[in-house]
């Protein structure tokens, strides 16, 4: 299952680095994302280095997931596929 990274979390005055807002294309509602609670995801960089999370908790009313990488995700990683397993 594909989901595509949308933002870091943010708040008033920090932003998480290792804290990614992803978007599943199929699941469009709250109540659906959690059977995603738990999954690993994975995002591959452009040179071939894997980065490895896990999504922690919904995040809105809308379907997106929050998820909890090992380390801190570059801006480039923003719009681009990730691997839920």
């Amino acid at each position: 299952m594909d989901g595509i990274i949308i933002n870091f979390r943010l708040g008033k005055q920090t932003k998480y680095n290792n804290h990614m807002i992803i978007k599943v294309p199929k699941i469009d509602k709250k109540e659906k994302t959690k059977e995603l609670l738990g999954k690993k995801v994975t995002w591959k960089s452009p040179s071939g280095k894997e980065i490895k999370g896990e999504i922690k908790s919904s995040h809105g009313n809308s379907g997106c997931v929050r998820a909890i990488f090992e380390k801190g995700m570059p801006g480039q990683s923003i719009s681009q596929k990730v691997n839920i397993e």
